[in-house]
């Protein structure tokens, strides 16, 4: 009875130092499962930081686009309607030109008629 005594102890001592390791794990893990779940809220924490920058840096590049369409469209109306004003005025110079011709043909058969007389 004795040796079945020894035998239940050893099994005993053997069971408790299993116990023991397996409680040492399972603690470390716990360890590694705490920083793990730290890290995931800073990440979360951060990520919805850079989800804020990203839609407000959306917005404000949507706003400049727009202004930017919008210069884009007042350069274009005003380089057009400076090139009319270039047609118009080289139209009014030839105009200017063509009656100053035409009187300065008139004027000197005018006074090409008073030379004669």
């Amino acid at each position: 009875m004795s040796e079945h005594g020894a035998t239940l102890q050893t099994y005993n001592q053997e069971l408790v130092k299993c116990l023991e390791q397996l409680k040492i794990r399972r603690n470390e893990l716990q360890d590694v499962i705490h920083q793990e779940e730290t890290d995931k809220s800073i990440l979360e924490r951060n990520l919805k930081t850079l989800q804020e920058k990203l839609s407000k840096l959306n917005s404000n590049l949507a706003q400049h686009q727009k202004l930017r369409d919008s210069y884009d469209q007042t350069i274009k109306d005003t380089e057009l309607g400076f090139k009319k004003i270039l047609e118009s005025s080289q139209t009014l110079l030839n105009l200017a030109l063509h009656e100053a011709n035409k009187l300065g043909t008139v004027n000197n058969n005018a006074n090409h008629h008073k030379t004669e007389g």
